[in-house]
């Protein structure tokens, strides 16, 4: 995962701101005995009529041949230096170590050149042959360490749990309904250099081909924590229904916030999803008590170290997040994950952001439920704004209680913020005014809120 960046220079932020399924767990094998046997509902938004009977149980993914994988990256950093960095022998032979066993796998696979830094970079995308190419379901992981250490966890974990998820594909003959696509990306440590050099290397009729999006970016980490991306309201039911299908809570990824290889995907219009064990975030009492490990310490302490080696990695998170993999392909290439239709409140009038002043709000009223509102409120976000990682956002319910939607970000200098965020509201009441309340936290910034809405 990329380093949170320094804040900017005024003259650097000026520049930069004028530029501006079917039930297909029914048959799912248990995962290995780190995971809980019980079996993961498909959420309801995501069921279908009918698939073929080739897509109808997702594989467990042995965890010993992830390892695999993650002991041929640690040798090829060791032979090269103590890394497998962007423009670094270390990372050319990691790229050919995963070429290799798609090939021979049976995939089509593209090696995609870019420079940066007056390197060589490389992506590797492989396409599975069939399913509908109009309707693509993308898995991607950066395969680049930093300089200073192997990134056996960064992000070898995400890199290794695709591979060998791309491989179980191979090996069960897969016949999905929409197409399977994988990519490893380079010189994601300076900034998702590799992936968005793919998304914007794509015509806009093939990204617009690109229906989902998965994210993998440190699956591993020794005192892990099980994060979810909540971009997407049904990409994240879909993997918070797996885990709580194995008693495991999950939270909200703040961490990784704009700093991985979705934020590209994401910037395009590609709705994305995906997962996340934690880096150098302090672990809480809470999450230990929930999740087990060790409270007050970083859920990797070897994030951009040179201890991020083999000996970096948690088993049991590894596990669990490579069988989440797997389930999330093989769901959502066999249906459809169109959010759940309901009731809808809406504000379309603009409102204007201060630059670097006071939070503002966009007020919704709700009318003619009852009760409270429900566990998966889903909060419609449609700001333009030139450099999104200095705002944060809330949804304001109407007896007062507050739900934070997005974190302030250093290292995000993206544009808008245009998605859709999930929030348990059932304990506060449905009826009344709702506020989305916006703060942009840094200077030289221009925006505004263009819409928000509600949906029951």
């Amino acid at each position: 995962m990329t380093e949170r960046a320094p804040r900017r220079s005024r003259l650097r932020r000026s520049a930069l701101s004028a530029a501006a399924a079917v039930t297909l767990a029914a048959a799912f094998l248990a995962p290995a005995a780190s995971a809980a046997p019980a079996t993961p509902a498909v959420p309801a938004a995501l069921a279908t009529s009918a698939a073929p009977s080739a897509v109808a149980a997702a594989p467990d993914i042995p965890v010993a041949n992830v390892k695999a994988h993650l002991a041929q990256l640690q040798s090829i950093a060791t032979a090269n230096g103590g890394n497998r960095a962007h423009g670094r022998t270390g990372y050319k032979a990691s790229i050919d170590y995963v070429k290799g066993k798609l090939d021979a796998a049976g995939y089509t696979t593209t090696l995609q050149t870019f420079s940066y830094n007056g390197s060589t970079g490389y992506n590797l995308i492989a396409d599975w042959p069939g399913g509908d190419t109009s309707h693509v379901v993308m898995a991607g992981a950066h395969l680049d360490s930093v300089t200073g250490g192997p990134g056996i966890n960064d992000n070898g974990s995400g890199s290794a749990g695709i591979l060998e998820t791309a491989l179980a594909v191979s090996r069960a003959g897969l016949q999905p309904t929409k197409h399977v696509r994988f990519g490893w990306w380079g010189a994601e440590e300076y900034g998702m250099v590799g992936s968005k050099n793919y998304v914007n290397s794509l015509a806009a009729t093939e990204r617009s081909k690109i229906e989902t999006y998965l994210n993998f970016d440190m699956i591993g980490s020794p005192n892990p924590g099980y994060f979810t991306y909540r971009y997407d309201s049904a990409l994240d039911a879909l993997f918070r229904d797996y885990f709580a299908g194995l008693g495991i809570s999950t939270e909200q990824d703040f961490e990784g916030d704009g700093r991985s290889d979705h934020a590209p995907f994401q910037n395009a219009g590609i709705r994305v999803g995906g997962l996340f064990s934690g880096a150098d975030y302090t672990k809480t009492s809470a999450q230990a008590a929930k999740w087990g490990g060790t409270a007050g310490q970083p859920f990797d302490r070897c994030y951009h170290a040179s201890c991020d080696t083999s000996a970096n990695i948690n088993d049991t998170a590894l596990d669990r997040m490579s069988d989440a993999i797997a389930y999330a392909v093989w769901t959502l290439a066999a249906g459809s994950t169109t959010p759940p239709t309901g009731t809808v409140f809406e504000n379309t009038a603009d409102v204007q952001i201060p630059d670097y002043g006071a939070a503002v709000t966009s007020d919704i009223a709700v009318t003619g439920r009852t009760g409270n509102a429900p566990a998966a409120l889903q909060v419609g976000v449609d700001i333009k704004h030139t450099w999104r990682g200095d705002l944060v956002i809330d949804l304001v319910a109407p007896n007062g209680t507050s739900f934070r939607l997005k974190a302030a970000s250093g290292s995000d200098s993206g544009a808008n913020v245009q998605t859709t965020y999930t929030v348990n509201a059932s304990a506060v009441p449905a009826n009344g005014t709702w506020k989305l309340k916006v703060q942009d936290t840094g200077p030289q910034d221009t925006g505004y809120i263009d819409s928000c809405k509600l949906t029951f």
